[in-house]
């Protein structure tokens, strides 16, 4: 049986309210920062109840929770459909810096995959843990921290 995307996004938004208990996210910060006078709203779109029905999130209400960053992205990415995110784009790009990360894990990648490196021309899992440290500066210098 097929379901509509009404069904879908409220099963999403439960799963949501499920990572942010397992995350400890209160409702009540998610209130706070928000800006909204009282809990119910946020309630109503991620109930404690896990047999109750949540409202649909709005695109307004979607938007609030980004915009005071009330809920990380990536849980609110849950509501989008396969292969979609939600994140943050830099205002201001340093080209250079992530051209630095990206060279310098390379340089890493290349030298992992020779044949005297210790997994030869596979992957270590040393070197796995050294190219994802890499990476990560990758990602960060694209976000301007």
């Amino acid at each position: 049986m097929m379901h509509d995307e009404n069904t879908i996004v409220r099963a999403r938004q439960q799963a949501i309210r499920r990572e942010m208990d397992r995350r400890g996210i209160a409702i009540k910060a998610v209130q706070f920062d928000g800006g909204w006078d009282t809990p119910s709203t946020v309630l109503s779109w991620f109930p404690a109840d896990a047999q109750r029905t949540p409202a649909t999130l709005s695109v307004a209400g979607l938007y609030r929770l980004l915009a005071h960053d009330a809920l990380p992205a990536e849980l609110l990415s849950l509501l989008l459909p396969a292969g979609f995110v939600i994140a943050r784009v830099p205002e201001d790009v340093n080209h250079d810096e992530i051209a630095a990360a990206v060279l310098a894990w390379l340089d890493d990648k290349n030298r992992a995959n020779r044949p005297d490196s210790p997994a030869g021309t596979e992957i270590a899992a040393s070197e796995d843990r050294e190219l994802c440290i890499r990476f990560r500066k990758i990602i960060d210098s694209g976000r301007g921290g």
